[in-house]
């Protein structure tokens, strides 16, 4: 936004109709990274001209290695998607790049960006009993970091991003405040319901301080055996089950359930029985998300824990309580930005760097919730990677880049501008097209005529003719007072 206070003169300036392709963004299809498996990405480039760019190459570097290529037409103020795959190695950040052949506008053909392995998802499976079949499940793969613990969070669900509760006889408020803080720091709760009545009171109170409901318990009449009802099939739609359907040949045979819970409504309705019931749901909690079974997973309410949808759907919960807050790549113009970052344990490491090359920026920095929050430095104008350094120690690597808008090469004549900033009297186009230059118009209308050639004219004319009067006005006097010989 421009200060109304400040003057500012617009020159419109004809443009030479090219093009210049470069990269908008670079998206991944999954946030969950895994080294050592192929990570899908679609690049996304543009053509911010007014004529179409033909056969351009575009390059996909992951260190110094070229990873792929690919040949790409644009059309003028258009667009176009490519897809890719790289693998990582090993868990450290990788400095990626795509470079664009594309001439005569160069300065924006390198995008940077980075790729980490996501770290190993923490989970606390908390149950009554014995071993739960989740506890095969999640031990077996080494993407979670799976605990279990008997009746209470236990050490591990301060820092737990999944918390399964599995029908646990009640819910005691220690446990109730502990899973408030998991959804409230952005974690997952997945909540298990028990079959018996006396369990009810205290799940009811656990809904209702995790925002979830309102929720109806099945009534059940004493020694009744629990009436089993058969699951939907899954959306395909689903953004949920995206890549876990192949094609079917055949029609599938799924679990059934006998729900205890009801609910009006959700946020996100994951699966549902054929009545239309939901029968596992998401709702939103302070930062995080609650998932909701309607039915106990133990064999007289539930065979889901042997359906082939179980590992899949248990898979995704995991994963999808996973947030990363750094992204792949950042603009200098973007103002702020937010990045994970450790406790620090005294005020003398709590100065973050950025750091590329001999240049070192200390930005404006806020320490919320396990994030260092950052204020881009005005003087940051380099594109490329920069480390974020505290107390010697790298946090992180970041990826900027230029300002998309400095890519368009869109250009207005003088009455396109003062339509645009019609109604800003500090905002003055000058149009040269009237046969005057520019610089004229200006000295005409803010600097006026220059007069001081005239005065020192005046004040050498003036100079030389008092030389004169003092020189010739002299010798006349001197001649009349001379004596006459008669």
């Amino acid at each position: 936004m421009l200060d109304s206070t400040t003057q500012v003169f617009l020159v419109p300036v004809a443009g030479v109709a090219t093009h210049n392709v470069y990269v908008d963004s670079v998206l991944l299809n999954d946030a969950f990274v895994r080294s050592g498996t192929d990570v899908a990405l679609q690049i996304r480039v543009r053509n911010g001209g007014k004529t179409a760019a033909e056969n351009s190459q575009v390059k996909l570097f992951v260190g110094d290695r070229q990873v792929g290529a690919f040949r790409v037409t644009v059309p003028a103020n258009g667009q176009a998607t490519l897809a890719a795959r790289v693998q990582l190695t090993g868990n450290a950040t990788q400095e990626c790049r795509v470079e664009v052949e594309d001439y005569p506008v160069t300065f924006d053909n390198t995008f940077y960006f980075t790729l980490t392995p996501s770290p190993r998802i923490l989970i606390t499976d908390i149950t009554s009993g014995g071993l739960p079949a989740t506890q095969r499940l999640y031990s077996n793969e080494s993407l979670f970091a799976y605990t279990h613990s008997r009746g209470t969070g236990g050490a591990s669900l301060p820092t737990a991003q999944l918390a399964l509760v599995q029908e646990l006889p009640r819910i005691d408020v220690q446990l109730r405040e502990q899973l408030k803080q998991v959804v409230q720091r952005g974690g997952s709760v997945v909540i298990v319901p028990p079959g018996t009545p006396e369990a009810q009171a205290s799940y009811t109170e656990l809904f209702r301080e995790l925002g979830v409901g309102p929720v109806q318990w099945e009534p059940t009449a004493p020694g009744q055996k629990p009436q089993r009802r058969e699951v939907a099939m899954p959306s395909r739609q689903n953004p949920f089950f995206r890549d876990v359907f192949g094609p079917q040949q055949r029609q599938a045979t799924l679990p059934s359930v006998a729900p205890v819970l009801r609910w009006a409504r959700s946020g996100t309705d994951i699966l549902k029985l054929r009545e239309g019931e939901g029968y596992l749901s998401g709702f939103q909690s302070g930062r995080g998300m609650v998932y909701v079974f309607a039915a106990p997973f133990s064999g007289e309410y539930s065979d889901f824990t042997s359906h082939a949808l179980f590992v899949p759907v248990m898979y995704r919960l995991a994963m999808q309580s996973y947030r990363s807050t750094e992204q792949p790549a950042y603009r200098l113009n973007q103002g702020s930005i937010v990045v994970p970052a450790p406790p620090v344990s005294n005020a003398t490491e709590q100065v973050a760097k950025l750091v590329k090359d001999s240049l070192t920026l200390i930005p404006t920095q806020r320490t919320v919730a396990g994030t260092l929050q950052l204020d881009i430095p005005p003087g940051m104008r380099e594109p490329g990677f920069y480390t974020l350094e505290r107390n010697g120690r790298k946090l992180a690597t970041l990826a900027f880049n230029f300002d998309k808008r400095e890519s368009e090469l869109t250009h207005y004549s003088a009455d396109e501008l003062r339509q645009m900033w019609a109604g800003k009297p500090n905002i003055q186009v000058y149009d040269a097209s009237a046969g005057t230059s520019v610089a004229a118009r200006y000295r005409a209308e803010r600097v006026g005529t220059p007069l001081w050639q005239y005065c020192v004219v005046g004040a050498l004319v003036f100079l030389l003719a008092e030389v004169l009067l003092l020189r010739f006005g002299t010798r006349r006097q001197s001649a009349a007072g001379q004596p006459v010989a008669v």
